[in-house]
């Protein structure tokens, strides 16, 4: 009996939390195709995605802002639920481009509003598409844009860090930009995967330590310096099954 009560206690929550990001979405869209400015625009999704947060009651704490360059850089993350690219955009400042699956085009309503923000899109099944994708991005970093990646490319329900794409490293090596990782804990019991219905709790983001060396080490070693961090912070499994992924003590001692 409890059980059948706190399902439908979920599912109601979860009605209204999809209703408030659905109509949030759509005045944010609206006011997205008039602003003619893509800082205004980002400022207005900026503002959009905390406001979302508020009206669907899950409260984002945010350590370490301070960390990030005021100049151009390339900032990872973890992945871990849907909600995380929301979380992103009402942490960092609206300088940021976000890098994001190319399928994400063809979703109603989500795919142009990631357009009208400046989104980056790559694509991860066509070969010749996704290296002109690349070169893209590397140009976007070096002309000064700031850019977030999620290296795992995807997520499951299963908790813990699994391998990292070299896409981010890459680009930040070519474009002798930093690279800043960051940790996203509590987006999972937010919104799981598999789970359709949201729940409001704490979500907790915080920047790493800045990885200045971009230029002088190389993507494999800028990827494992910036995996080895964010395993420490987050506290979740290694799930990688990549023998080139170490720790930080031994990173850091080559």
């Amino acid at each position: 009996m409890i059980a059948h009560f706190n399902r439908g206690v979920r599912a109601v929550y979860g009605i209204y939390a999809w209703s408030m990001f659905c109509v949030v979405a759509i005045v944010a869209l609206v006011l997205l195709l008039f602003v003619p400015n893509l800082q205004g625009r980002r400022w207005i999704a900026q503002m959009s995605a905390r406001l979302a947060l508020v009206l669907t009651g899950i409260t984002l704490r945010i350590d370490g802002l301070e960390r990030l360059p005021q100049t151009p850089c390339v900032l990872v993350a973890n992945h871990s639920s849907y909600v995380d690219g929301l979380l992103l955009k009402a942490a960092l400042p609206p300088r940021f481009s976000f890098v994001i699956k190319k399928e994400m085009v063809r979703v109603p309503l989500a795919g142009l509003l990631l357009k009208r923000i400046g989104s980056k899109f790559v694509d991860r099944f066509n070969r010749h598409s996704g290296a002109s994708d690349a070169r893209k991005l590397i140009r976007n970093a070096a002309e000064g844009q700031s850019l977030v990646f999620f290296p795992e490319g995807t997520f499951t329900g299963k908790p813990g860090l699994a391998r990292f794409h070299l896409g981010a490293f890459v680009t930040a090596k070519h474009a002798h930009l930093p690279i800043v990782p960051a940790v996203i804990r509590g987006a999972r019991r937010v919104l799981r995967a598999g789970s359709p219905w949201p729940r409001p709790g704490r979500v907790d983001i915080e920047i790493l330590q800045v990885i200045a060396e971009s230029t002088e080490l190389s993507p494999e070693v800028l990827r494992d310096h910036a995996r080895a961090r964010m395993l420490m912070t987050l506290g979740e499994p290694d799930l990688s099954d990549c023998d080139g992924v170490r720790s930080l003590e031994s990173t850091e001692k080559n």
